[in-house]
């Protein structure tokens, strides 16, 4: 049975690209957030207030470069949301927010390499081949000398986390989304409406006990081009440096660095330790960095679940959940979308 009205717990890149498509479909939807993005890139009152995970990203659209053996199901949606980005979700919105339409993974030292050919493998026995290179710095000449081997993920993209967020929230006012405050419970979030859909990354299970989402640090600088500077890299730059991940996403007025990954509560506050490892790890992939503004140091917390899958579906009659999507929400975002619209529009057309 089909429902006519929805309310969506969170206001980030989950709760937004459900809220699209619900609205597309012709639903009355109303969304729960805490604050409204920023417009624009800048820091300020009302980009400090706005400290969802979804603000705090790579924005990488990266089911290949980013999947791990053992990781199989993760990497059959992660494909399978990567065609649902080519196939439409982008229609609508500004060309800017994509950033870069390759990947380039490398490896700086002998067992780097190796692990990459272990994921390599991996992929072609999943059925999504990457291509392999012994020459990386014939594709990206910036470089550092001795980097040779890596593999290209050619139909990956990366897109402007903070971009897509702010052009979501609008194409959701044109769709005639409307917006409230946070809420307590769901029943508070139910009134007036046919449906609840909980999206709200590491605080869901606050409204729906039970749930497997914990909270995962993860650290992020903005590295700025300065006039002067070797250019902002055309791909995405994935690494592997002594046995750590390490990713170099382009924008149009520098890199977004990251991330690290570990476990310290709802702590939000960046580590010298981190940010220390991250520029390392950086500057040992692409030197040129070193001459670039440390613009910001931020750190978010991604909905990780024990077997790192998202929690997407039915909780009762009258209540959906959308969260736990850890390191992959972006990339995830039209599956997401999709999984909800089919159990919203039961016997319509979706």
């Amino acid at each position: 049975m089909s429902v006519e009205s929805l309310a969506v717990i969170g206001g980030g890149v989950i709760g937004l690209a459900v809220a699209r498509r619900a609205a597309q479909a012709g639903l009355a939807v109303r969304v729960h957030r805490e604050a409204a993005p920023p417009l624009g890139h800048e820091r300020s009152e009302q980009g400090d207030r706005f400290k969802g995970a979804s603000w705090v990203a790579g924005g990488m659209l990266a089911p290949r470069s980013e999947g791990w053996p053992g990781e199989d199901q993760l990497l059959t949606i992660g494909i399978e949301s990567l065609r649902l980005w080519h196939g439409g979700f982008l229609d609508g919105l500004p060309d800017d927010v994509v950033t870069a339409r390759e990947t380039l993974v490398v490896a700086v030292d002998r067992a780097d390499a190796a692990d990459l050919r272990t994921v390599a493998d991996w992929l072609a026995a999943q059925g999504h081949p990457v291509v392999a290179t012994t020459a990386a710095r014939d594709l990206e000449p910036l470089l550092a000398q001795g980097i040779r081997h890596g593999f290209v993920a050619g139909d990956e993209l990366a897109v402007d986390n903070r971009k897509l967020v702010v052009a979501l929230a609008a194409a959701c006012e044109e769709l005639g989304v409307s917006w409230a405050g946070p809420v307590g419970s769901v029943e508070e979030a139910r009134t007036g409406v046919d449906t609840v859909v909980i999206a709200n990354g590491i605080d869901a299970p606050a409204l729906w006990p039970g749930l497997a989402v914990r909270p995962v640090k993860g650290e992020v600088l903005r590295l700025r081009w300065r006039p002067g500077c070797m250019p902002v890299p055309r791909r995405v730059i994935r690494a592997r440096v002594h046995g750590r991940p390490v990713y170099l996403v382009p924008r149009a007025d520098g890199v977004v660095v990251g991330a690290t990954q570990y476990e310290h509560g709802r702590d939000t506050a960046p580590s010298v330790t981190g940010v220390r490892d991250l520029l390392d790890d950086a500057c040992e992939v692409l030197p040129c960095l070193g001459e670039y503004e440390l613009a910001e140091c931020s750190a978010g917390l991604r909905p990780m679940t024990p077997d790192n899958m998202p929690i997407v579906g039915r909780l009762d009659a009258h209540t959906l959940v959308a969260t736990g999507h850890g390191r992959s929400g972006f990339l995830l975002a039209p599956w997401t979308a999709e999984r909800m619209a089919a159990e919203l529009l039961v016997g319509a057309r979706v």
